[in-house]
């Protein structure tokens, strides 16, 4: 069969590199692809945002299955244009997208259904004095956040009403984040131990795949601003089979069910931004897609056909036994360029690339571009550093990951030497 795939990032990547182990799979097509994507499939450029272009390529090249890795392609309805032609696509439409392209949706189905959340109060731009009243009158921490999408970037925690004040004015005001803060959502700061949860689902039925621990902030002991993710590491010490169930009762179940009665039934990958709070686990956020970088650490856990898993999906009827978790650790450690997630240059030589000799360890591009034969620095977020072992050890995997990763160099190279501390 014959795959595309939709983004250019280490998620990409790292999906293609799973898929690729299918006996189903005969060509992948990627775009628009990285330096590293070209080592597996095609690189090809479409215009996304073109989706009779899109859909002219995958009929001309017999495209069996489109995977969509960003949100923006899917909360722009990508899906809908494919599915309307014919075109199987992993990936939910464009009314169940909307649970990440609009955080103020999210936070009211979860309120209708019951699933544990902060507690919160929206605001449009018009309401931008009321909300400055909300925050005089709240506790800190408090969390800021854009209601649309902002590439990971807009949720903003502030300790006092000076910095909360500043932070509503940029999004409503300054437009930092374009039109996605022309609404925002104030929320309660919630204390505990994060994790990521894939839910793979048709809609009606789902798997889990292995829980993970993302590190945001881009400074060590998870300082600084938010990025896009600095590195993630699975599987973690305090997920018990009774926080999953606990986590499929309160959380995948009523989330799914809710979006199915408001005609948005959601087929693709649920990405479950979770807490687990004195109170049980709540949800910090939902997105409609596969997390950066959560992806590169979840897949190498996996055995069996992840190909099968789309693919049935896409179809409609998961096929739950087609993967399972291999009871083995990973880690994935994110190299960016210098000054991000602010400014930051590019177009800088990555080299040391052929000395990763350590066989557990594989190098994932995301920010990378083949220029003369040349791997070069393309994006804020460029590589990840993923070493997977067959036994739970974490410590074993992050020695391991910091040493192959030292040894690859360009301008300006920054990563966090500390992925995995809280394990």
């Amino acid at each position: 069969m014959n795959v595309l795939i939709i983004g250019s990032g280490g998620r990409e990547h790292a999906l293609i590199i799973k898929i690729a182990e299918s006996k189903k799979v005969n060509q992948i097509f990627i775009s628009p692809g990285n330096a590293g994507t070209l080592q597996i499939g095609e690189n090809v450029n479409l215009n996304i945002t073109s989706h009779s272009e899109v859909i002219e390529f995958c009929k001309n090249n017999l495209i069996d299955l489109v995977v969509i890795g960003p949100e923006v392609p899917l909360v722009d309805g990508l899906s809908e244009s494919l599915r309307e032609n014919n075109i199987l696509v992993f990936g939910p439409n464009m009314l169940a997208a909307e649970i990440e392209g609009n955080k103020k949706f999210s936070k009211e189905l979860m309120d209708e259904n019951n699933i544990p959340t902060a507690s919160f109060k929206s605001f449009s731009k018009s309401q931008f004095n009321e909300a400055i009243e909300f925050l005089e009158s709240g506790s800190f921490p408090i969390v800021i956040k854009a209601s649309g999408l902002a590439a990971g970037k807009g949720v903003i925690i502030t300790e006092n009403i000076l910095d909360a004040k500043g932070a509503v004015s940029s999004m409503m005001l300054d437009s930092i984040f374009g039109e996605s803060g022309n609404t925002i959502v104030i929320e309660e700061f919630l204390e505990g131990e994060e994790l990521s949860v894939f839910a793979i689902t048709d809609g009606d039925d789902y798997i889990l795949l292995p829980a993970s621990q993302d590190h945001k902030r881009i400074g060590e002991g998870d300082t600084g601003k938010n990025t896009g993710g600095m590195g993630a590491y699975a599987p973690l010490n305090f997920v018990t089979d009774e926080l999953i169930n606990e986590i499929e009762k309160n959380v995948v179940v009523p989330t799914l069910k809710g979006l199915k009665d408001k005609n948005r039934k959601f087929n693709g990958c649920l990405f479950c931004g979770l807490i687990n709070t004195k109170e049980g686990i709540k949800v910090i956020e939902f997105n409609c897609r596969f997390g950066d970088p959560e992806t590169q650490t979840v897949l190498p856990l996996l055995d069996g056909d992840f190909f099968e898993l789309l693919y049935s999906t896409a179809k409609g009827k998961i096929n739950k036994d087609a993967v399972k978790y291999n009871g083995g650790s990973s880690i994935c450690v994110v190299t960016v360029s210098g000054g991000y997630p602010d400014k930051y240059e590019k177009g800088f030589e990555i080299t040391g690339l052929e000395n990763i000799d350590d066989e557990s360890t594989k190098v994932i591009h995301a920010g990378t571009i083949l220029k003369n034969g040349k791997v070069i620095t393309n994006g804020g977020r460029v590589l990840n550093a993923v070493t997977t072992l067959s036994k739970n050890s974490l410590s074993d995997c992050k020695s391991i990951c910091y040493n192959q990763i030292s040894k690859v160099k360009y301008k300006d190279i920054y990563f966090r030497n500390d992925i995995g501390f809280k394990a």
